[in-house]
């Protein structure tokens, strides 16, 4: 067994919110210990839609230019009834007279976290260091991991994802299944796709559609269903079956969209039923508990209707940073003082997320339920009096400020 480590701050999970709070502690001087139960960084999923909330997060931790050189931004968001083929709503991104520029990219999944995880330093991140199970002592954390290692803490921050450790230790329920499955992709052309570069959802027969491009040559794409259980079963069994899935339930889709996903080879599919946590639960869940609290999906697993499950993340990270180092402002303080310190700061971060995490979880939930319903109400409802409602709710919700990392 190895010796116990003492550590100020420790933080489960090198995902999105877990390195940008740590980034964030960094940028303000304090510096802090990352737990990745994997053995090299690990990434869910091929691309992110990183909306004008999320950059200014990035900016916030100075890295968003190092991304915004990879990836082009959109110029609009069209939706189009996989009913009639008709397209039901448009809404430019770029400036008009009425409305500033909306900053929106694909970006990729591995490149947002290389880009955050290359501006700390190298010790930061353990990797290997699954956490299975916490203990108190005092004020203090002592967290088991796999390997037999014991660590101390004063702070313990959970991103450790849905499935979380620390989340369960604050008494969250386990995140609600939707009933509905997604499947994701992304295909590399060899030319150039031919796509404009805006973000194209399609939905009607029960089915929810997304295709981003990230540049002139890959493309990011979703497809969300509600299956049969028989499907779902023959879907998670084998993943031969996703592609001709999708496909077949895509017969009507312009020949440039179906494209993306016919090129897209067939290892290059990840699927996963869809949680998220419950309004109620957010509302009168602990979101910090003395020394504790979580961010990320850890907090608030939502659908991907609204594109805002990172950045979110990415709020988080800004807003922790930024409570906690008031906790961690003077080098000698009373071990006393400093405790009380640090639990209010992250009862202030608890306060200041968890309205926001209420509203975006439950909107993002409520629009997955309104694209994807069938009855002849609701469907004459959303393609005729609801679309530029629905389009509407990506802008407002992606216009949240999250602040600086100083509060300025």
């Amino acid at each position: 067994m190895e010796r116990e480590i003492v550590q100020d701050i420790v933080i489960v999970g090198a995902g999105i919110a877990g390195v940008t709070t740590s980034l964030g502690l960094y940028r303000l001087g304090i510096r802090s210990l990352v737990l990745e139960s994997s053995d090299s960084l690990r990434v869910t999923g091929f691309s992110l839609s990183i909306w004008q909330n999320a950059w200014k997060a990035l900016d916030a931790v100075g890295v968003g230019d190092k991304l915004r050189h990879h990836h082009r931004p959109l110029n609009g968001i069209v939706t189009t009834s996989l009913v009639t083929g008709k397209q039901i709503a448009a809404m430019p991104f770029k400036p008009t007279e009425n409305q500033e520029g909306i900053e929106i990219r694909c970006v990729q999944r591995t490149k947002v976290l290389e880009v955050l995880v290359n501006e700390l330093p190298k010790e930061t991140i353990r990797y290997s260091s699954k956490v299975v199970s916490i203990e108190e002592s005092g004020f203090y954390k002592i967290l088991h991991l796999a390997d037999g290692t014991t660590i101390k803490t004063k702070v313990l921050i959970g991103c450790d994802g849905v499935n979380s450790l620390v989340a369960k230790w604050l008494g969250f329920k386990e995140p609600s299944f939707t009933g509905r499955f997604a499947i994701r992709g992304f295909a590399q052309f060899e030319t150039n796709h031919g796509l404009e570069l805006r973000f194209m959802q399609f939905f009607g027969n029960g089915v929810r559609v997304g295709v981003v491009p990230c540049n002139e040559k890959q493309v990011h794409w979703f497809f969300t269903c509600v299956p049969s259980s028989q499907e779902l079963k023959e879907l998670k069994a084998d993943r031969a079956k996703l592609k001709p899935f999708v496909l077949k339930n895509l017969e009507n889709m312009p020949s440039a969209v179906r494209a993306c996903i016919e090129i897209t080879d067939p290892d290059g599919f990840l699927s996963y039923p869809l949680r998220y946590r419950q309004a109620w639960d957010l509302m009168m869940g602990n979101i910090s508990k003395g020394n504790v609290c979580v961010g990320g999906d850890a907090l608030h697993p939502m659908t991907p209707d609204l594109g805002q499950g990172a950045c979110c993340a990415l709020e988080d990270g800004i807003v922790l940073a930024r409570c906690l180092a008031e906790a961690f402002s003077k080098e000698k303080e009373e071990e006393e003082v400093q405790n009380k310190k640090i639990e209010e700061s992250l009862k202030k971060y608890a306060k200041e997320r968890r309205w926001r995490a209420v509203d975006v979880t439950t909107t993002a939930y409520m629009l997955g339920s309104i694209q994807q319903a069938e009855s002849k109400l609701v469907t004459f409802l959303r393609e005729n009096i609801l679309p530029t409602f629905l389009a509407a709710q990506y802008l407002k919700k992606s216009g949240y400020d999250c602040g600086k990392l100083n509060g300025s």
